[in-house]
């Protein structure tokens, strides 16, 4: 194999030590140190697509996405297969970040994957059916996971409503990388794959509110979510679909119907007998009627949303405490 002329070669051992030092200082967050010794690599080997495949990928966790770019290209054009190379996924990464579209097009066809035609003028690469899949949120700090739809390989909008500590909002599109870590699956045994974000790319206009509710049955909490939904918002019961996990479990793969009864998840290490963020299990209980409700609503619809429901079952239904909380 010869590249622009040149023989491909197995790198040397300066490449190689100068390569191995610096993955050890990115593990340690140190990405300026890890940055000469990469350029230094790609001085060294330059004929070889992993040299700047690496400084995509350092520019990358930087966040440096016109580097992370250049990076890529170079990567790219030393590659010696056609389809299916992480480098050109990196490059819809960085292009998808940059609003860059027809090079994120050409980066996903590239790697093999079925890109429709242009919708709109800006040749956005719309309308891939990826599907479901779920988002680790903050993955450096305090990471949660939930639900969303995959717009194209690199973005996703949360559909869940993330706990404020997040600092993300339901209807948030998110940039994420490309390696699932970790899965989802649901009794009717489908699996997700769990993506960690890289940042945020396109905010959301909706807060979020929490608010204490009284619902005598799951039929009276079910209403709420559906009187949200229908209204074009959301409302989401923190009380039974949040978990504390460990580290290792949350990159593991874990059911996602929790449920609610006297068995207690071995993998939840939140505390029985508390709804909301410590907890979403009771001891022997099957419904407990207070309810802590997190709510992606304008302030101009929440309480007009909250009341309406009450009005709907007085007799099994009540309020309080509600606060805007991102």
């Amino acid at each position: 194999m010869r590249i622009f002329g040149k023989g491909r070669h197995r790198p040397s051992a300066s490449w190689r030590q100068a390569t191995d030092r610096a993955f050890t200082l990115i593990g340690d967050g140190r990405y300026e140190d890890a940055g000469a010794l990469l350029t230094r690599a790609a001085d060294l080997e330059p004929w070889l697509s992993e040299s700047w495949f690496n400084l995509a990928l350092l520019h990358k966790f930087r966040h440096d996405w016109e580097q992370a770019r250049a990076a890529g290209l170079r990567a790219v054009a030393l590659l010696d297969r056609d389809t299916g190379a992480p480098d050109w996924w990196n490059v819809g990464i960085a292009a998808t970040a940059l609003q860059d579209w027809p090079l994120a097009r050409r980066a996903w066809q590239a790697y093999g994957l079925k890109v429709p035609g242009p919708a709109t003028d800006s040749g956005e690469p719309l309308g891939m059916d990826l599907g479901s899949a779920a988002v680790r949120l903050s993955p450096e700090g305090e990471a949660e996971v939930v639900w969303g739809r995959r717009l194209d390989p690199a973005r996703i909008e949360v559909l869940s409503i993330p706990l404020p500590s997040s600092g993300r909002r339901w209807g948030e599109v998110v940039l994420h990388d490309g390696v699932p870590h970790g899965e989802r699956s649901t009794a009717a045994g489908h699996t997700y794959p769990v993506f960690d974000e890289i940042e945020l790319w396109a905010p959301s206009p909706v807060p979020t509110w929490v608010v204490l509710l009284e619902a005598a049955s799951e039929t009276d909490r079910d209403a709420l979510e559906q009187l949200a939904s229908d209204a074009g918002f959301a409302a989401e019961d923190w009380s039974s679909s949040v978990r504390l996990l460990c580290r290792m479990c949350s990159e593991s793969r874990m059911p996602s119907d929790e449920g609610e009864g006297e068995h207690l998840d071995p993998h939840d290490h939140s505390e029985p007998g508390h709804p909301g963020p410590l907890g979403h299990r009771t001891d022997g209980q099957l419904w407990v009627p207070e309810r802590e409700c997190g709510i992606a609503a304008p302030a101009s619809l929440v309480r007009g949303l909250l009341d309406g429901w009450v009005a709907d079952s007085p007799d099994s239904r009540d309020w309080r405490d509600l606060e805007e909380v991102c």
